[in-house]
């Protein structure tokens, strides 16, 4: 059969009633996906636009930015010229750029948080990004991990983003102006054995972010302040490097680099914005809504990933 053969087959199947449903049917669906994504953009930032964003006076609060994706969102940003404050308990390992200052905190003390936050204040002037990024987990099970353990990874985890967004907020909801970045996690929407505690952790920087969006919206009248939260998969950061060494998680997709790179194009458009990287999981968002047995067996796959993944780091 030649070409020209070939061609007349195909421009007959493509007339038929079948061909023309199905292709009217995906093309419906493809202008519905873009549709939903349009007005969810306009939903989630109250339908406003805030062209008040200057990046020559803005002030970018990013904890954890000593290491990992922390470390690489500073650098992103430093090498635009905005002026980023890192908070952290340990000391970046390289010279920090010109318009980078480091302000060294345990994020687990909420003294500790409050006095630093009155630094930044007097150093700097009140913060106008908080991108929430510290956090760690335990690859224990619930019954091996310590209590002391479990107190810091939710003072860690949670209990600071809550705190420092108390700090910065009232100065973002005043000027109409600003946005709260909250990493999450995949864990957000399944937890797994040997990552309960963190997974909860998780769950609840959702829900804080959540709740906060309703806050700004019904409660302080502030449409223009932007809320984002990101749920990366397993990242190949130092809290997870044990892992990513000695188990099955070594081929994990994700680096800190796709995460950062998520985080600060999201700050930059102005617009706040639900972040699941990589976007082809993106699923993962309605598992909660799939049925029991379904949720149930995609959290087994992933625990006994985990499990082996941990026994061959102890092993």
């Amino acid at each position: 059969m030649d070409h020209e053969q070939v061609l007349s087959q195909a421009i007959k199947l493509a007339k038929t009633p079948k061909v023309q449903i199905a292709a009217g049917l995906f093309l419906a669906f493809k202008s519905l996906r873009k549709l939903s994504a349009w007005y969810t953009k306009r939903t989630v930032n109250n339908h406003v636009h805030d062209p008040t964003w200057d990046w020559s006076r803005e002030i970018v609060v990013v904890t954890g930015g000593s290491s990992g994706i922390g470390a690489v969102v500073v650098s992103r940003f430093a090498k635009k010229g905005i002026k980023v404050l890192i908070l952290d308990r340990n000391l970046p390992p390289t010279k920090l750029a010109a318009n980078t200052y480091f302000y060294q905190v345990d994020l687990a003390d909420s003294e500790a948080i409050s006095s630093v936050a009155d630094r930044i204040r007097a150093d700097h002037g009140d913060p106008t990004v908080l991108i929430n990024n510290a956090g760690f987990a335990n690859t224990y099970s619930l019954l091996d991990v310590s209590e002391a353990s479990i107190r810091r990874i939710f003072s860690v985890n949670i209990i600071a983003p809550i705190l420092l967004t108390k700090q910065f907020l009232p100065s973002m909801v005043k000027q109409n102006h600003g946005h709260i970045v909250n990493v999450a996690s995949q864990a957000s929407f399944a937890t797994q054995a040997t990552n309960v505690d963190y997974g909860a952790t998780k769950a609840g920087v959702l829900s804080f972010h959540e709740g906060l969006a309703q806050e700004l919206r019904h409660l302080y009248k502030a449409p223009r302040v932007r809320t984002s939260v990101v749920h990366p998969t397993w990242v190949t950061t130092p809290m997870i490097a044990d892992l990513v060494e000695g188990g099955k998680l070594k081929d994990t997709p994700v680096t800190p680099e796709d995460v950062a790179d998520g985080i600060v194009n999201q700050v930059l458009s102005g617009f706040g914005s639900q972040i699941i990287v990589p976007t082809s999981l993106g699923w993962t968002s309605m598992i909660r809504g799939f049925p029991g047995w379904l949720q149930e067996s995609l959290r087994d796959k992933v625990t006994i990933l985990l499990i082996n993944a941990n026994d061959n780091v102890r092993k």
